[in-house]
């Protein structure tokens, strides 16, 4: 099995986000962007990027479950087994933050979503960034997600600190995202 953490290109991409730089890479079905959630400033870069309002929140993308138990912790063993059963894989769910993330993450919201990925090289670059981080596909708000680097450079341009190569996951939609305390489907996939 490929290490996609130590590929030097993914390595290279989580130095930049640590860094404080937003960077496009390869998704379950779109091109995603990402930074450093802990990172105003980037988040807000990013955010502009996009012309997006802060107060949609963005998502936290993990390579394991692992990487988000802070934001698990207070959860009953149901709502675990709700995210265990589709994860890794393309479900995001809306989860309680209980002030655990800073708003620049969460928007105007009191749950997070969060989404444990399948996608080898999104998962690579959570694993070599030590941590979650932004997930938000790659287009101007009110655009197509971009599906090529061809389009990902017609939206974005010279904008982007890092692109990291690779291939999409081979889904036709952006991830289902539900809430997890009423399992609730809020946007399909």
């Amino acid at each position: 099995m490929v290490d996609w953490a130590r590929n030097p290109r993914i390595a290279r991409a989580a130095s930049i986000m640590r860094a404080g730089g937003v960077v496009a890479y390869p998704t379950e079905a779109v091109w995603g962007l990402g930074c450093d959630p802990s990172n105003a400033q980037a988040v807000h870069r990013l955010l502009a990027l996009k012309s997006r309002s802060p107060d949609k929140g963005l998502i936290l993308l993990a390579a394991d479950m692992e990487q988000i138990e802070p934001l698990l912790s207070g959860l009953d063993d149901l709502q675990r087994q709700r995210l265990s059963l589709t994860w890794p894989g393309p479900t995001t769910w809306l989860v309680p933050h209980n002030h655990r993330v800073p708003s620049w993450i969460s928007g105007c919201f009191s749950s997070v979503a969060v989404r444990v990925t399948d996608h080898p090289i999104a998962a690579g670059l959570s694993r070599a960034f030590g941590g979650p981080i932004v997930s938000t596909s790659a287009n101007p708000q009110g655009r197509a997600p971009a599906r090529s680097p061809l389009r990902l450079r017609q939206y974005f341009a010279d904008a982007l600190d890092d692109i990291v190569p690779g291939p999409l996951g081979g889904r036709r939609q952006p991830s289902e995202i539900r809430d997890l305390l009423s399992g609730n489907i809020v946007r399909g996939a």
